[in-house]
């Protein structure tokens, strides 16, 4: 995602946090293996909860289940700006989260990742997965997602910028379920900035994303 979402397309630094300390989280980063993007730091309506991906948007075009095991949660804010395009966007920009936590739970991407990502948001999306696999953890808690803006740049082309409050999550170790629990830092706020297309198929597909670990746009 999100002691949790981190991607590179390297591991240069992605979310969710990235792979190593700045892509992904060790005791270096807070605990916090979540970040996905490029981490340029150098690294309302009610919320919905992540136990399944955004129903399909009025484009009619049916969107995956995706559910997270039950110690693990999604939130996510601003869903309904009052424009059924945007609304539409900020939907697949979740299904874009969830579909990069589902590989992370289940060690390897899936069809969902593909559906919902393409270009750097795909590539960098599969290195965050591998890059957590390889750490041999994934996370337990919940994610918030928040300040979620939409702006619209033409036809099918969009930016989504939002914010993740980590501070409930943690790395949980796959061989043994420990949990690594660590104090709220600034690090435990993450801001995305993404960009989407709109497929052939009506699917708003995430094809870049940095962020920025700590950012004080996002820190309460």
């Amino acid at each position: 995602m999100r002691a949790p979402h981190a991607l590179a397309a390297t591991c240069v630094a992605v979310s969710a946090a990235l792979l190593l300390s700045a892509c992904g989280g060790s005791k270096k980063d807070d605990g916090k293996i979540k970040d996905p993007g490029a981490d340029v730091s150098t690294s309302a309506p009610a919320p919905t909860s992540s136990s399944a991906a955004p129903s399909p948007t009025a484009a009619g075009v049916k969107r995956p289940t995706i559910t997270l095991p039950s110690d693990a949660k999604d939130v996510f804010e601003d869903e309904h700006t009052g424009d059924p395009v945007k609304d539409a966007v900020l939907a697949d920009n979740a299904g874009y989260v969830l579909a990069m936590d589902e590989g992370v739970f289940k060690g390897t991407t899936t069809d969902n990742l593909g559906f919902y990502a393409t270009e750097k948001g795909l590539a960098n999306a599969i290195s965050y997965v591998q890059g957590v696999h390889d750490k041999g953890l994934v996370w337990t808690g919940t994610v918030r997602f928040f300040n979620r803006k939409v702006t619209l740049e033409g036809t099918g082309d969009a930016s989504v910028v939002y914010c993740s409050d980590e501070s409930k999550a943690f790395p949980k170790h796959v061989s043994t379920g420990k949990v690594d629990k660590g104090a709220t830092t600034a690090r435990s706020y993450v801001l995305y900035s993404t960009h989407a297309k709109k497929s052939a198929e009506g699917v708003w597909q995430t094809t870049d994303i940095v962020s920025e670990r700590g950012s004080k746009q996002c820190q309460p």
